[in-house]
């Protein structure tokens, strides 16, 4: 397993359930930025807002067309099987929920502020103790992160206006120093 972050913003995004999972899975990609469209046989939890399409129709062969990346959470074997060979032919990235043999990704415990993303995986093991893991961390950060992040942004960024790299810096400092007194 190799943890990455990937730039989902305005990526087509496919949810194929929207179930409780299903619609979960749909706000976490729409958090990201994903363009995200659903496709369930049955609404049968509230969606997120900010969707940009939504179909109450089986899915069916061709559906994958034009995505990026796809989510199936339907509770559909059959549905499933068509799912992951439609995405193997095509080469879309798929999490088939609940099915990590047949998944090429899946979905990590994140907790967000602003910029700054923690992200905890247990490469499938448990969800639930990555939940927890997620939850004991999150309350352990301080609650200026998105501030420090805007300003490191801001800051690097004037390095690079400057036509000089970042690369060879040591940030450490400048981070304690961040970390220890909140920003105004």
């Amino acid at each position: 397993m190799l943890p990455l972050a990937v730039d989902l913003t305005d990526r087509a995004v496919l949810v194929i359930g929207a179930g409780g999972i299903g619609a979960r899975k749909a706000a976490s990609l729409l958090d990201a930025g994903a363009s995200v469209s659903v496709i369930a046989t049955t609404l049968s939890a509230p969606l997120p807002e900010g969707l940009c399409s939504v179909e109450e129709r089986p899915y069916r062969s061709g559906d994958l067309d034009g995505f990026f990346l796809v989510v199936a959470a339907t509770a559909d074997p059959e549905a499933n099987d068509a799912i992951v060979a439609e995405a193997a032919t095509r080469h879309i990235w798929l999490n088939v929920v609940d099915d990590l043999e047949r998944s090429s990704f899946y979905f990590a415990a994140l907790h967000r502020q602003g910029d700054v993303v923690v992200s905890v995986s247990t490469s499938g093991a448990s969800p639930a103790l990555a939940q927890e893991l997620r939850d004991r961390i999150a309350v352990s950060l301080p609650g200026h992160l998105e501030a420090i992040a805007a300003t490191l942004r801001a800051e690097r960024d004037a390095v690079h206006d400057a036509g000089r790299s970042t690369e060879d810096l040591d940030w450490r400092a400048r981070v304690a120093e961040l970390l220890d007194h909140p920003i105004d």
